[in-house]
């Protein structure tokens, strides 16, 4: 098995490598296009420069400038504390509008990783522009979550195999009767995203418990999820959650 999983990651990064598209931008700046879509559906690109030291990345503004111009505003007070949060645990930093992060020619790799999983990050955390929309995704299972005393420990950092780092929402501990479990929201679930999660957990599995188990919570308050998706994550022994049958897996979590 760990054969296996270790094939599927190394094919994983090579084609990581082989969509990635390099080209000039203005001025001293690189453009680096990457395979990771939006949700338009539009492949993410990062920014990058020499400067002294090593080099400074950035997505030149786009994933929050992207944001507000669809109607999501950033200006409350719980959502800059979620974003600045969720930043934070990335090793991002936001200078105005921009996602920034310094490397050195050692780190450049990790650090290009840590923009683009904030990008990404941001981006699915706030997809829900209506004003009418009063709760972020993650807002409501942290809600169902303190309802019914279901003890959590929320965005865990691991690092994987491959030596990158990787978010995952909450981690609910070892009892008695259950073992460790990872719980990680997808607001927006199509391949993209469970291709992500599994990945996430395909590289990060063998630093914890074996009996450890990962789950997939997948809102479907806008639209139903695709069975497709749904059988992505099942393969890869990540356990789904459809949000709107939450409460059959309640006693399972709580346990």
């Amino acid at each position: 098995m760990i054969a296996e999983v270790e094939g599927l990651v190394t094919r994983y990064l090579a084609w990581l490598q082989d969509k990635t598209e390099v080209r000039p931008a203005e001025g001293d700046w690189v453009a680096v296009t990457t395979p990771h879509l939006d949700r338009h559906n539009d492949q993410l690109v990062i920014y990058v420069r020499a400067v002294e030291g090593g080099f400074a990345l950035t997505d030149d503004g786009y994933v929050i400038g992207d944001l507000q111009q669809s109607g999501c505003s950033l200006d409350t007070p719980k959502r800059r504390q979620l974003l600045a949060l969720t930043l934070a645990g990335f090793g991002v930093r936001n200078e105005g509008d921009e996602l920034v992060v310094d490397a050195t020619a050692e780190t450049f790799a990790v650090r290009k990783h840590n923009l683009l999983q904030a990008m990404l990050a941001i981006n699915d955390l706030f997809y829900l522009a209506q004003p009418a929309v009063a709760t972020l995704f993650v807002e409501d299972v942290t809600s169902w979550l303190d309802s019914w005393d279901i003890r959590h420990v929320d965005r865990l950092k691991l690092t994987g195999r491959s030596g990158y780092d990787h978010h995952f929402d909450f981690a609910i501990p070892r009892s008695r009767v259950r073992p460790e479990r990872i719980l990680q929201t997808i607001n927006r679930p199509d391949r993209d995203a469970a291709q992500a999660m599994a990945f996430k957990w395909m590289d990060t599995r063998d630093v914890r418990s074996p009996e450890a188990t990962a789950y997939a919570l997948l809102n479907d308050q806008q639209h139903p999820v695709a069975q497709s998706v749904l059988d992505a994550l099942r393969s890869y022994d990540v356990r789904t959650i459809v949000w709107s049958r939450r409460d059959e897996v309640r006693e399972e979590l709580a346990a």
